[in-house]
């Protein structure tokens, strides 16, 4: 156990940002497992997915600004999440032409 006043502190600190930090990775893992459900999802609207799309960049974002993730990983978490939906609805429009 630590004997030393700051080294009570550092830890009672780690605890805190622990805690505040896992709060943002659990919202984060969330919102890219509501993307990549969208992807097997047949019933769901272009508006609806775009919305989704836009809060996961936004948590993203904001993890990114907190240093939870770094800046790269951000970067590929988005640009990933983007394509997924790209995918499907250009699918889905190549379809729709075609009957």
């Amino acid at each position: 156990m630590a004997h030393h006043k700051s080294t009570k502190k550092s830890i009672r600190q780690s605890k805190k940002r622990y805690g505040e930090n896992k709060v943002y990775r659990t919202q984060l893992k969330n919102a890219i497992k509501d993307i990549k459900g969208l992807a097997t999802d047949s019933d769901i609207s272009i508006e609806e997915a775009q919305k989704k799309l836009n809060s996961a960049v936004s948590i993203t974002n904001h993890a990114k600004s907190k240093g939870i993730i770094p800046v790269g990983r951000a970067k590929r978490i988005t640009s990933r999440l983007t394509i997924i939906i790209n995918k499907k609805f250009k699918k889905a429009n190549k379809v729709i032409g075609e009957k």
